[in-house]
């Protein structure tokens, strides 16, 4: 899909002489020269690593008491040396879609062992325990090897941690341990930013709204949904505006932190519509909502193609919701729409002024 516009916009760019057809020809050879980001042999090896590594679990427990003990742990010792040094050995030889397959199975081998062998000598501890003991052994491996696939890998078991504690306490709030996903969610960044598992990164970020989104369900007060709304857009507005959106490290980590930050802002406000909802205070909510939604759009909405589609939901359910509880009065109804067509067009006024205004300056700059 990418390469069809670049084609597009270098056909474009030739015809109009900012280009030569030997200078875009090299372009557009040079981006079929790197590294496919999407290879369907490697997807398959990981489901084949997978398929495995599932199989060879299940074949040890089936016939698990029949084995002794001793070549049982030795089995497993075996089975998780072989597929490590299996990689490593690809590696060195440039077969990184095999060596990604072994190291899967490894990561994922080293859980099911620690299952096995915890049963087989009855040893004291909870799932809770083996849930860290794996995604840490899991973020080793991904940074030893550098392995976006086991990046991804981490990612997961990040999630099953978080499972496995919500089943294990009932959803409630215990300890020290509630802390663990945002802490593995920050950890699997850094792995994403160290390993180049860019698809990764929206394991951890969804790990961290599905996390805050549970902490409101542990005390259903209108400042936590109102916190949300609040620190969510001015996480987003900062990383909207410069320095900080020109900055290297914002720059390098794509359109996802400014969209997540506005996913935040906007189930603060689905949150504040679950318990406001009549009165003045609603059409103040209604009115912030729609300047939310677009004020995203003024933003990011010609850049990031995700915040722009969830401001158009956000500002048309807005609407329809408005709508559906003010039908009673017609006027009113009309009226606010009158005034948010109103607000919308200053703003539309304003952005195509300052498009103009940035399009006529970098005009100049390459002239």
């Amino acid at each position: 899909m990418y390469r069809g516009r670049l084609e597009r916009d270098l056909s474009l760019w030739v015809e109009k002489g900012l280009l030569t057809e030997t200078t875009a020809e090299l372009l557009l050879g040079e981006y079929d020269s790197r590294p496919a980001s999407f290879s369907l042999g490697n997807v398959l090896m990981v489901l084949a690593a997978i398929l495995l590594a599932a199989a060879v679990l299940l074949l040890v427990a089936s016939n698990w008491e029949a084995i002794p003990r001793l070549i049982r742990v030795g089995a497993i010792l075996a089975l998780i040396w072989t597929v490590y040094l299996g990689a490593a050995y690809f590696l060195a030889r440039g077969a990184s879609a095999a060596a990604s397959g072994l190291l899967v199975i490894g990561a994922l081998s080293f859980g099911g062992a620690i299952s096995l062998i915890g049963q087989m000598y009855h040893l004291s501890g909870d799932e809770q325990t083996v849930m860290y003991l794996w995604f840490a052994v899991a973020a080793v491996t991904a940074a030893l090897f550098r392995s976006s696939a086991v990046t991804a890998t981490a990612g997961f078991l990040s999630w099953g941690s978080f499972a496995v504690y919500l089943s294990t306490f009932d959803t409630r709030w215990v300890g020290v341990d509630p802390w663990a996903p945002p802490i593995m969610a920050l950890i699997t960044i850094a792995l994403v930013r160290f390993t180049g598992a860019d698809r990764a990164r929206h394991l951890a970020y969804l790990l961290v709204v599905g996390w805050l989104t549970w902490l409101y369900t542990l005390d259903e007060r209108i400042a936590v949904a109102l916190a949300f709304a609040i620190c969510g857009m001015a996480v987003f507005l900062a990383l909207s505006v410069p320095p900080l959106r020109n900055s290297r490290i914002v720059r390098s980590a794509g359109a996802a932190p400014a969209f997540y930050a506005f996913l935040i802002a906007a189930i603060g406000l689905l949150l504040l519509h679950m318990q406001v909802d009549d009165g003045w205070r609603l059409v103040l909510l209604g009115v912030l909502t729609l300047a939310a939604a677009v004020l995203a759009i003024a933003f990011q909405g010609r850049d990031n193609g995700a915040v722009r589609y969830l401001a158009y939901a956000m500002f048309a359910g807005e609407i329809f919701y408005l709508a559906s509880v003010t039908v009673g009065s017609i006027l009113g109804t009309s009226s606010l729409f009158l005034l948010s067509g109103l607000l919308v067009a200053v703003v539309a006024w304003v952005v195509i002024r300052l498009e103009r205004r940035f399009a006529a300056n970098s005009a100049e700059v390459v002239q």
